[in-house]
């Protein structure tokens, strides 16, 4: 009877690890599966001692029943550790090892010292070999060992109730059973049930719990749930290549996709396949000499497919690549919807924009247009002044030492025609007065440059374009100031006056000693020239000393044929 009881737990453990065999997918726990080897080999020793005639067989069972004991209970607490999510330190999995390895050490040289047990005898009970043991000091080891896998399961479990929100009260409740279960084997089987073990039909329970918890955690584990879910829909395609450019795979809905794939050999070379050469092959070397270029879009009649590439991964170890691979036609032609509406509205906008931008610069002429319509100019100074600053800017622009963006000198162009707005404040009696201005005149002329500013800045204030409000308002203020500091209205020095004021000073200068007035004639171009050089370093920049050189015959040539 106690024969038959150890056979059938043996029997019912290879059931169970039959059942373990057939539910098994690779990303389930290692120390579950080892659980399903280590106990039919147990529950075998256990049978094999119910069978055994003779001293030494039923001593040789024994050490397989203690396989159990060593290594068994710490795999179930490693496991429970893992499910509960807890981490245990490498060097603690490493000691914890080598005392079960010492532990077992002992037990296979038992009948060669005395360290497992001082004395072995047998009875026979049943028409079976039962054995008497005295124990050494190994043996309480052992039973202390075990007792630390207990208390350390334990632990894990009620701390994992306690505190891991994210680990399943129901899959903590199952582990309770197995360590019960065990415990119970363990401290209490012998007492109650003389010659008969109880251990074989607790690590049957426990393996029958874990099939449980198999069942369970494959619901629980929403990354792997969700891979399966993903596969088995048939929308997304997968296909597997390694690092050699070998075809390693792909589901059916990558075949439909890509229907090359079909002809292809696992493990052969994906380039003997013409269409795999020219499409997979391109794009895994583009994404292996450049990992953002991850994504594709590739059309097989009619419809587009999105393709994702990735590394494939074994465990943490990079194995070769990963293509995903997507129906995409209805997002893609929404985009290209959007992108064909964007267009037109851009188109529209920049129309808009434009129009706005023309009726802004006709505006800012008609302005300058009435200001200079007051002055005693012949005409004409708003133009010659810009066309100027465009000559000097062109040259500026070839070597751009002062590091500005292109917008800074379309802006500067763009707000030549501003830089005397503030004369319309300036009382006509000064402004057209054909002779020398007295000093009380000279002051009141003084103040258009910031009444310039002013007006320029109210007129600009509700302009999406900061840079160019920023640059004309500069251009009116400093456009008199002097790089030795001696002019106005602030007496800026050197680079404190704006890089485009110092730009505008020069096409003013200039054109006020080229052009006639009521009270005088017009400069000859070599004097003009002395006296701009003979500025340079005092009223004006050295720094655009070359520019205005380069610049030079050009400005000489436009006066010559330019009434002023």
């Amino acid at each position: 009877m106690i024969a038959a009881y150890y056979q059938g737990m043996f029997y019912v453990s290879i059931l169970l690890a039959i059942i373990y065999m057939i539910i098994w997918h690779k990303r389930l726990d290692t120390h579950i599966t080892l659980m399903f080897i280590l106990v039919p080999i147990t529950n075998m020793g256990y049978f094999m001692a119910s069978q055994a005639h003779s001293l030494e067989a039923a001593v040789l069972a024994s050490k397989l029943t203690y396989i159990g004991g060593c290594f068994l209970l710490l795999d179930i607490m490693m496991g429970i550790f893992s499910l509960c999510d807890i981490k245990i330190p490498m060097w603690l999995k490493v000691i914890l090892l080598v005392l079960s390895c010492s532990v077992y050490m002992s037990v296979l040289s038992a009948d060669q010292n005395t360290l497992f047990y001082k004395s072995v005898s047998y009875r026979q009970m049943g028409g079976a070999v039962v054995l008497d043991k005295e124990f050494g000091i190994m043996h309480h080891v052992f039973y202390a060992m075990v007792f630390l896998y207990f208390v350390m399961s334990l632990w894990a479990l009620a701390y994992s109730y306690a505190k891991k929100n994210q680990v399943s009260r129901k899959i903590i409740a199952l582990l309770f059973i197995p360590e019960a279960a065990s415990m119970a084997g363990f401290f209490l089987g012998r007492p109650i049930f003389d010659g008969v073990d109880i251990i074989p039909a607790a690590y049957n329970i426990a393996l029958l719990i874990f099939l449980l918890i198999v069942y369970r955690i494959s619901l629980y584990n929403i990354s792997d749930s969700a891979i399966e879910s993903m596969v088995q829909s048939g929308e997304t395609g997968f296909v597997s290549f390694d690092f050699k450019m070998n075809y390693l795979g792909s589901n059916a809905t990558a075949k439909r996709m890509m229907p090359a794939l079909s002809k292809m050999t696992v493990d052969r070379p994906a380039s003997k396949n013409k269409f795999v050469q020219e499409t997979v092959i391109k794009w895994l070397e583009d994404f292996k000499q450049d990992e953002t270029k991850d994504t594709v879009l590739y059309e097989e009649y009619g419809t587009i497919y999105l393709v994702n590439i990735t590394y494939l991964y074994d465990g943490i170890k990079n194995r070769g690549y990963q293509l995903f691979i997507k129906d995409d036609t209805k997002n893609q032609e929404y985009i290209k919807l959007i992108n064909s509406f964007n267009s037109e509205l851009r188109k529209e906008v920049d129309a808009k924009t434009e129009h706005i931008i023309e009726v802004q610069d006709s505006f800012v002429l008609g302005m300058a247009t009435v200001v200079e319509s007051r002055d005693n100019s012949t005409g004409g100074h708003i133009k010659r002044t810009s066309d100027v600053v465009r000559m000097l800017v062109n040259e500026i622009k070839k070597e751009n030492i002062f590091d500005v963006p292109d917008s800074f000198f379309r802006n500067v162009i763009k707000a030549a025609p501003m830089h005397d707005f503030g004369k319309i404040a300036v009382d006509d009696a000064i402004l057209r007065k054909p002779g020398k201005l007295t000093p009380e005149e000279y002051a009141s002329m003084k103040t258009h440059a910031a009444e310039g500013a002013r007006i320029v800045r109210e007129i600009l204030k509700g302009t999406d374009d900061k840079e160019f409000s920023r640059i004309a308002e500069n251009v009116a203020h400093y456009h008199h100031e002097y790089w030795d500091g001696s002019g106005y209205p602030k007496g800026l020095k050197g680079d404190q006056i704006p890089l485009e004021a110092r730009i505008m000073a020069i096409a003013d200068v200039y054109d006020a000693l080229a052009s006639r007035r009521a009270y005088k004639e017009g400069m000859p171009a070599d004097k003009i020239n002395d006296i701009i050089l003979t500025g340079m370093g005092i009223q004006f920049d050295r720094a655009l000393e070359p520019y205005y050189l380069r610049a030079r015959k050009k400005i000489e040539d436009y006066y010559t044929y330019t009434e002023h």
